[in-house]
């Protein structure tokens, strides 16, 4: 895996393993993706902005949810992660899809009065997640509505029996996205600062799954391990001796019978702009 500047910027990487996982993350969180914009009201004909879009599987659903006669906006500061949604969209025929490179941390965003926005776990990992948010506020009109999945409690994320393995590769990840002027618990915040920006809140849902090996959610956060694994040794957060001592103590734990996974609780937020 060869890691470029852009790829040092991002604190989870743009590297082929990490558009990889970011895909099986999708197909978990598709179905939660989905009901949460059915209750937003997204549908037919809206602008629809996603911020952060990453390689764009979101970006895909919403554009097949707007329409011809729809729009989305996808924005992110990696061109890897935008060139990977082009080529998507491009091989789906979707011609209702914009793609911008921002910079989420400093750039405005286009003056869109979009109808809706949509981000999943991005505020978590820029600098100053207020300003993003006061941003993201003046794309949309007056009754646009914001959904959002953010993590509030990272650290729920464990395994049951406990595994101290386990906790430490979730405590170092902490520390990591911290390091990198992140906060791994944003949801925290977010509906204080919507409130002060004028919206409406109407919805706040914890989400969090207690699942067994077998199960297709286990996958998901099974991915981020393996992968972060890497990446917390290739920025020095852990030894490679270390990382596979955790790799090994989490498979071990996976084979045996009974165990259970506990995922970071993240926070669902529907919101509208008043």
């Amino acid at each position: 895996m060869k890691t470029t500047n852009q790829d040092r910027d991002y604190v989870l990487g743009t590297h082929d393993d990490e558009i990889s996982r970011l895909a099986l993350q999708h197909r978990v969180w598709r179905p939660r993706a989905l009901d949460a914009w059915r209750r937003a009201g997204f549908t037919a004909g809206q602008t629809l902005l996603d911020v952060g879009c990453g390689p764009g599987y979101a970006s895909i659903d919403l554009a097949e949810i707007v329409g011809p006669t729809g729009r989305i906006v996808a924005i992110d500061r990696s061109r890897r992660f935008l060139d990977a949604l082009e080529a998507i969209r491009l091989r789906h025929g979707l011609d209702n899809i914009v793609t911008h490179e921002l910079d989420l941390d400093e750039a405005s965003l286009p003056n869109l009065g979009a109808d809706g926005a949509w981000c999943r776990w991005v505020f978590a990992f820029v600098k100053r997640p207020r300003d993003l948010l006061a941003r993201v506020s003046e794309a949309l009109k007056r009754g646009g509505v914001l959904v959002f999945h953010e993590y509030f409690d990272y650290s729920t994320w464990r395994l049951a029996p406990r595994l101290p393995e386990m906790e430490e590769f979730v405590s170092v990840v902490m520390k990591s996205w911290r390091a990198s002027g992140g906060e791994p618990d944003i949801g925290l915040d977010l509906p204080r600062w919507l409130e002060e920006l004028g919206f409406e809140i109407k919805v706040l849902r914890p989400i969090i799954d207690i699942v067994p090996a077998p199960n297709f959610v286990w996958q998901w956060p099974k991915a981020f391990l393996h992968t972060g694994l890497r990446r917390l040794v290739d920025l020095g957060h852990l030894t490679s001796d270390r990382a596979l001592a955790i790799s090994h103590a989490f498979a071990a734990s996976e084979a045996a019978p009974h165990t259970l996974m506990i995922t970071p609780a993240v926070l669902e937020v529907i919101a509208v702009r008043r």
